[in-house]
């Protein structure tokens, strides 16, 4: 009897695990599933308003490369698992999205799921564009449609070693990790804040770079309801740093004017764009109405400090305002290498190049001030005239103990509270990396 119940349970716990796993690999249903079949009308307002969500979305910095054509794919992402290759969302019918309707169209952009039901890595932001609305999602259709060159461009297939390049498992990991829907505006917040939010936990999916992730790679917050959100993370070799008012790690110092100049410029007085942001500057947020950039500016100003807030207001010691004097091993490096620019006493030449002292990359992880160092930065370009201050590369000029000694003179001047890094580390990432590139690299949308 006993054998008869437990062979019951053993059953009913079978059945259950099944029906739970036909429902997380179904096809997740469209808001679009009724609408007209076909390509969307050739309205001009319309096609305009996609093209718009697309430079908030940024999706032309991953989907091309710069000998491609606009979003015909192929950027390589490296990930911890193997390197993927970004797709062609082009219109076209064979190699590109070109049969995809509305609905298709939706359960990729905001499901992960592209039309034969395959999952998408979600190396595609799709958790922040879930809260894409409804009318954004549409216009965004009609642009890549009706708005974007149709390129024959076969997709490359993933380097991820089976069994990790199992697509199935996917749909797990969006059930635990993408849950939501679209936005919906916080009554207790002005209309300001709402759209700011909508535009930085929605298209602008900031936090795919500045929130941390958990053991699945998952961003550990998707809104401000956490202190993870936007905290700052390790990312490819870069450290993101928070955008919360974190008191030495974050931008506490920053006004909200200081948000909009940064946004729109690539540059203001406490720093200047460098890494995958230099990316985000040059294809979308320069290309932002002044109206989103300042609600972007309102809504980060308005987040308390995060998870990863840590160490006392930073404040320039007047007692130590050059670099002249010292033992310290790096000094020698710095002075020789780096004053000429960045100033003996730290404070840079701003807006054009930035300040050292009190710089957020200098108290944070050492990740990206290395990569700097190393490979230089890449061209800004800041509406159409590329960037005459470009920070050089220096892996060819200083070995891995110089670098981490002129790292730790910055680290630990000028009233700075980062902590020391190595030649192991230095040497790592050098491994890792490449020189930035020097080139003027506008990608096109059309």
């Amino acid at each position: 009897m006993k054998l008869k119940r437990l062979g019951l349970i053993v059953a009913g716990l079978v059945g259950a695990a099944a029906v739970a796993t036909v429902w997380l690999l179904r096809t997740p249903a469209s808001t679009f599933d009724h609408a007209p079949a076909g390509k969307p009308a050739d309205s001009a307002d319309l096609i305009r308003q996609g093209e718009y969500v697309a430079r908030l979305g940024d999706c032309v910095a991953c989907h091309s490369t710069p000998d491609g054509a606009p979003f015909s794919g192929g950027l390589a992402m490296a990930t911890p698992v193997g390197k993927i290759y970004t797709t062609n969302i082009t219109p076209d019918d064979e190699t590109g999205i070109g049969r995809y309707t509305l609905a298709d169209f939706d359960r990729a952009v905001r499901h992960g799921v592209a039309r034969d039901g395959h999952r998408l890595y979600p190396a595609m932001p799709f958790p922040s564009y879930q809260k894409l609305s409804d009318e954004d999602v549409a216009a965004l259709y009609a642009f890549m449609m009706q708005g974007v060159k149709p390129v024959s461009r076969q997709n490359s297939p993933t380097e991820i070693p089976w069994p990790l390049n199992m697509r199935w498992p996917l749909a797990l990991w969006s059930a635990a990790f993408s849950r939501g829907g679209p936005y919906q505006a916080q009554e207790s917040q002005n209309a300001l804040w709402n759209r700011g939010a909508y535009l930085v936990e929605g298209p602008g999916h900031c936090g795919s770079c500045h929130t941390p992730r958990g053991l699945a790679f998952n961003e550990k917050a998707l809104d401000a309801g956490s202190q993870d959100y936007l905290a700052g993370a390790l990312l490819d070799g870069w450290y993101a740093p928070s955008l919360r008012n974190d008191a030495n790690t974050g931008i506490s110092r920053w006004s909200e004017e200081d948000v909009v100049t940064f946004l729109k410029q690539g540059r203001n007085q406490h720093a200047v764009v460098f890494g995958s942001m230099t990316d985000a500057f040059n294809n979308s947020t320069q290309f932002m109405s002044d109206d989103d950039l300042r609600a972007i500016a309102h809504y980060l100003k308005a987040l308390p400090p995060g998870s990863n807030n840590r160490g006392s207001a930073w404040q320039y010691p007047q007692g130590t305002a050059t670099a002249n004097s010292g033992n310290h091993p790096g000094r020698q490096t710095y002075m020789a290498r780096c004053s000429s620019c960045h100033g003996a006493d730290g404070r840079g030449q701003t807006p054009w190049i930035p300040p050292l002292a009190g710089a957020t990359s200098m108290q944070v992880d050492a990740s990206s001030s290395i990569n700097v160092v190393l490979n230089g930065s890449a061209r800004i370009v800041a509406h159409g005239v590329p960037d005459a201050y470009r920070m050089p590369p220096y892996r060819k000029q200083l070995t891995d103990r110089q670098t981490a000694e002129v790292l730790n003179f910055i680290r630990t001047s000028w009233g700075n509270q980062g902590a020391e890094t190595d030649a192991k580390a230095v040497g790592e990432l050098r491994e890792k990396t490449d020189p930035a590139s020097s080139s003027v690299i506008i990608l096109q949308m059309r």
